[in-house]
Formats: structure tokens, C-alpha cells, sequence
């Protein structure tokens, strides 16, 4: 009687329904979507979308929210500087959906800016702002950085490891560059 029921559903009978479970994630959604909603409420929904995933490997809808999930908080960490830890996300996405140009674009600046590359340091111009030279090189990874507030001026440094295993370092003056150094003794660029 309920394989009949089931089928007349559309639905075989030995293909459970999910969507009580599905409903509940999604509540947990609407929870987090809230524009009053605790920052772990975000992470409640992450998790319990995941968690479903995993449960259900064959539920395509709950698949492609989790990728989506995932290519954004990649590009989030990657506009953080936190490149190391975009790509591993970039790389799942790619690994479910291998045509998905964002994650491939994603993924190339990501791998390319974990280290920079003297041809990227001599494009550095002094006077350039700190987004220009971002632009360049990416943000410097969390903790790569000093700032020092002087009465006359601020200084701050950021730090990018180089392809040669050292760290260069770029110098800005009130938001612009006045000096860089792929290692501690060499000047790069037109500075």
C-alpha cells in the first residue's frame, strides 16, 4: 500500500522524504538571513547545511547551497588576505563542479598571491595607495602588517612572503608607498 502511495507521489519507495529535515534547515536559514540575527547564527545555518550534505549526499538541492556556501566564504577569506585558507574551499567546489569559473578564477589568485614574485614587486611605484598595490600583490595575510602612528605621520608595513622563500616588505607613508624591499637589503621597483 504505501509503495503504491509512494509512487503515485512520484517518489519510489525506497527514496525517503528528507524535506521535514530540509525544512529544518532551512529555518535556520531564515534565522540567519535576519538582519538582527548573532553572527553564530550564520554558522548555525553553515553547519546544519553541511550537516545535511553529508547525510544526504544525493540531495542536489541542499549540494548546490553548500557550494555556494563554500565559493563564499572562499572569496571572503581570499579578500581577507587569507589566501591559505581560501583555497582549500576553492578546491571542494571545483572537485563537485569543475566548470565553475568563479572557483577557477578564485583559486588562480589565491595560489598566485600566497607568494610574490619580483616581477610583481618592480611594478611597485612610489606614491602608489595601499589598494593599488593590493591590486598587485593582493592584501597582506593576517598579522603581516604594523602600523605606527607618528605625531608628523603614519607608517605602516606589509609583509608578503616571496617565491624564494624570503619576505619582502612594501612601506607606506599616510596610505602611500614610499619604499619596498624584496629582502631586507634590496629595493624593488621605481622607488
Amino acid at each position: 500500500m504505501f509503495a503504491a502511495l509512494a509512487m503515485s507521489c512520484g517518489q519510489s519507495a525506497d527514496q525517503p522524504d528528507h524535506q521535514a529535515e530540509w525544512r529544518e534547515v532551512l529555518r535556520h536559514k531564515k534565522a540567519a538571513d535576519d538582519p538582527s540575527a548573532p553572527p553564530h547564527a550564520k554558522q548555525i545555518y553553515a553547519d546544519s547545511v553541511r550537516a545535511f550534505v553529508q547525510k544526504h549526499p544525493n540531495h542536489g538541492r541542499a549540494h548546490d547551497v553548500w557550494l555556494r556556501m563554500q565559493l563564499s566564504f572562499a572569496n571572503d577569506l581570499a579578500a581577507m588576505g587569507r589566501y591559505q585558507n581560501a583555497i582549500p574551499f576553492y578546491r571542494a567546489v571545483l572537485k563537485r563542479d569543475p566548470d565553475n569559473a568563479e572557483a577557477r578564477k578564485g583559486l588562480a589568485a589565491s595560489l598566485d598571491r600566497l607568494a610574490v614574485s619580483r616581477d610583481k614587486l618592480v611594478k611597485l611605484e612610489r606614491g602608489m595607495s595601499q589598494r593599488e598595490v593590493a591590486s598587485i600583490l593582493g592584501k597582506p595575510m593576517p598579522g603581516w602588517s604594523a602600523r605606527n602612528d607618528r605625531r608628523d605621520a603614519t607608517i605602516e608595513a606589509w609583509y608578503y612572503r616571496t617565491r624564494k622563500g624570503g619576505v619582502a616588505a612594501v612601506y607606506f607613508r599616510d596610505g602611500k608607498v614610499f619604499a619596498a624591499e624584496e629582502n631586507s637589503q634590496a629595493r624593488v621597483g621605481k622607488l
